[in-house]
């Protein structure tokens, strides 16, 4: 069933859709992105026994889609977006989010070197390769799973994180239960397709997507999925996107692939032009581009209808006062530390859009520049949608108390 419009749930939170209507989004656009190679095969078979999805008519071009505003997590389009779909390697986005927040803590650094096990190099499809004991930084080992989608480093990196890749997809498990993702279980590290008596990793376009939503507040992320090309073991490899349209489409910077047959050719793809990021989900397409290529038609009908309609600019003076205390003024106006704006229908103003002020009564002096002073809440629709911090325009020195007021004040 698809939805397109009105209220949507992004977790266990309710998220804000402005008016708009699009005419037929999942339409073909003239001028999509340039032909271009569709991510590499896997040689292993799909188990009878795994429970199959339904297969993607040929004359339909996916099995579900999503698109996702991801500062908000407004849904712009979901079409039959919560059947669980096998993952195929977009069960890596959960191996990068895992890895990037233990980065982000510490408990991870860039530099931590893995040696490869046995049990890693052995992995099938898409690989680079690896020997056992073959040790590389885990940026690299990194690189070549969010780049070239290689199973046998995701093998590497997952045991080195948990100590066995069992106890790797149980992290992966907790993950998505606690960012809501209902329609999602995994059953491996990298997505291969079941062997016999094991089952397929599964995730719905609407998980994929509150997954893409957490991965963006991760540079790293970024910077790997980013990549086009890039060497490794020296020079003597190359790692090639298998996300062409980090190639093709202008503004996409990621993120994930992944195909075998039972899956079809998946894509959960990233853009920003301007101050606008979309996220677009495809899965199951049934011919090798038609991913990619209904990924780039979504977002771009996605940028061409929405905006982020600006509310508010780095610099501006609020519109409430704070008093100081003890200051050479009696009052101030605090500055907004930031730009604010709304996702909302490109061309239209921004309707209901109301500013909360968060400003203690007063603020003892003496005051520096920029110093924090408050914060200011957007509200668009009733529901807050962003934070701003509000901070002192310039310094503001304590009252001179004159002669008598220096003499006291060295008492």
């Amino acid at each position: 069933m698809e939805r397109r419009f009105g209220p949507v749930r992004s977790g266990s939170s309710r998220v804000l859709i402005l008016p708009l209507s699009i005419a037929a989004i999942a339409s073909a656009l003239a001028g999509g992105p340039s032909p271009a190679v569709a991510a590499r095969r896997h040689s292993h078979p799909v188990a009878s026994s795994a429970k199959a999805p339904s297969p993607t008519p040929a004359d339909r071009p996916y099995a579900e889609a999503a698109v996702m505003e991801p500062v908000t997590g407004t849904f712009i389009l979901e079409k039959n977006d919560h059947q669980p779909w096998p993952t195929a390697s977009l069960a890596k986005m959960m191996l990068m989010l895992i890895v990037a927040e233990k980065l982000h803590d510490g408990s991870l650094k860039l530099t931590d070197k893995i040696t490869t096990s046995r049990e890693a190099s052995r992995m099938g499809g898409s690989q680079v390769y690896l020997k056992e004991g073959e040790v590389f930084s885990l940026d690299d080992m990194m690189k070549a799973i969010v780049v070239h989608s290689a199973n046998d480093a995701s093998a590497a990196v997952a045991e080195y994180v948990a100590g066995s890749t069992d106890a790797f997809v149980q992290m992966m498990n907790q993950k998505a239960s606690a960012l809501g993702m209902k329609d999602t279980h995994y059953y491996s590290v990298h997505g291969l397709p079941p062997a016999p008596g094991q089952q397929a990793d599964v995730a719905s376009a609407y998980d994929q997507a509150l997954l893409a939503r957490e991965l963006l507040k991760y540079p790293d992320v970024i910077r790997w999925s980013s990549i086009d090309t890039t060497p490794f073991r020296g020079g003597t490899f190359e790692l090639r996107n298998t996300n062409h349209l980090v190639r093709t489409y202008p503004g996409c910077d990621g993120l994930k692939t992944g195909f075998y047959d039972q899956a079809g050719f998946n894509v959960v793809a990233t853009a920003k032009r301007g101050n606008l990021r979309l996220i677009a989900v495809v899965l199951g397409t049934p011919h090798k581009l038609t991913n990619f290529k209904q990924a780039a038609e979504l977002m771009s009908e996605g940028f061409a209808q929405y905006q982020m309609a600006e509310v508010v600019k780095k610099g501006a003076a609020a519109t409430q006062t704070v008093a100081v205390a003890n200051g050479a003024v009696p009052a101030m106006t605090p500055v907004f530390a930031g730009d604010a704006a709304v996702f909302a229908k490109r061309g239209a103003a921004p309707k209901d859009v109301k500013i909360s002020y968060q400003l203690p009564s007063s603020v003892p002096a003496p005051i520096k520049a920029g110093q924090k002073i408050g914060t200011a809440e957007i509200i668009a629709g009733g529901r807050p949608v962003e934070t701003v911090g509000l901070i002192a325009p310039a310094d503001v020195p304590k009252k001179s108390g004159g002669l008598l007021g220096g003499i006291l004040g060295k008492l």
